[in-house]
């Protein structure tokens, strides 16, 4: 509240869309959604089934996690003096006029900019944002990469590692067997404690669009951000996802045949080193290049989204 007072317009993620709209309805100002994937009802999120029958199932969905949250929401809209709800946020959204910005590439969702065309320019596509800053490993890190043959990239971001010992062990197995270099990339899990190995370098951070193109594959969680940028680099994925958004950009992945997924609880050095094997085949390397041409470049994205904000706020106030 004290944040927005006075503000031009609220800008909030996906996970507090029901809050920060409370807050913009109370000061009657403009309020803009980030999604990292598509969050509103839609029939090509999971294309195994008839786009009818999906967006009915979608919305349904949206309904009832408006049920389940709606005592909270009230509460919120009596401290601020506003009515109780009477739908789920996707249709008070939509009824105010907001903006909401796709922040993922339109190529992974065939059909959905179609779909959503009657939206009138509300939910436009800006592909993933990436920020690109350098780290200070990045020098060590390519120097390492030149000293010998492209390694294949392993990062977790923030998902937690069950043990990172045997993680790194697996990923150090799996390598061997086919011959290759693993660079890893902690960030979250702590591998100080797992043991060494000659074909692994491991470092805290790195700066994803420079070391990615280095690459021979890329490993990963299956982030919007981290996803993104490893299809940029034409390099093939491998998505060992842990919750619904990695599964669905893992779908995708595989739809799209630049890469392949499965859950990370279920991956063990075996099933390692046969995605691994998969996705190193030429065809995904090729397919993985060739995608790389369609995807929107990282500044593209960070301008055309920072048009949007500005533009948006410039209207004045919704409602």
């Amino acid at each position: 509240m004290s944040l927005a007072d006075g503000a031009d317009l609220v800008l909030t993620g996906q996970n507090i869309e029901q809050p920060a709209a409370n807050v913009a309805e109370y000061y009657d100002i403009p309020l803009v959604t980030v999604h990292y994937s598509p969050m509103r009802a839609n029939g090509q999120i999971i294309p195994i089934f008839p786009p009818p029958l999906l967006r009915r199932a979608l919305t349904m969905y949206e309904w009832l996690m408006w049920r389940m949250t709606k005592g909270l929401e009230d509460a919120q809209r009596h401290e601020l003096g506003l009515p109780k709800t009477t739908a789920p946020v996707a249709q008070q959204l939509a009824e105010r006029g907001s903006l909401e910005i796709q922040a993922y590439d339109e190529v992974w969702f065939p059909g959905l900019a179609g779909e959503w065309a009657k939206c009138d320019g509300k939910r436009p596509f800006v592909g993933a944002l990436t920020m690109e800053l350098p780290t200070d490993a990045d020098d060590e890190v390519l120097s390492w990469i030149a000293a010998g043959t492209p390694p294949i990239y392993f990062g977790f971001g923030s998902m937690l590692v069950a043990s990172p010992a045997d993680t790194l062990a697996m990923i150090s197995a799996a390598c061997a067997q086919l011959g290759e270099r693993a660079l890893v990339c902690a960030a979250g899990a702590d591998f100080s404690n797992a043991p060494h190995f000659d074909h692994v370098k491991v470092v805290d951070t790195m700066n994803y669009a420079a070391i990615f193109p280095a690459c021979r594959a890329v490993v990963h969680h299956g982030s919007t951000g981290t996803t993104g940028v490893g299809m940029r680099a034409g390099v093939p994925t491998l998505i060992l996802w842990t919750i619904r958004d990695q599964w669905i950009l893992g779908a995708r992945i595989k739809r799209l045949k630049v890469g392949t997924a499965r859950r990370l609880i279920s991956t063990t050095e075996e099933t390692l080193v046969a995605d691994l094997r998969t996705i190193l085949a030429p065809q995904y390397v090729a397919r993985a290049r060739e995608i790389a041409t369609r995807m929107t470049k990282p500044a593209e994205s960070i301008v055309s989204t920072a048009d949007l904000v500005e533009n948006f706020a410039r209207m004045g106030r919704a409602g």
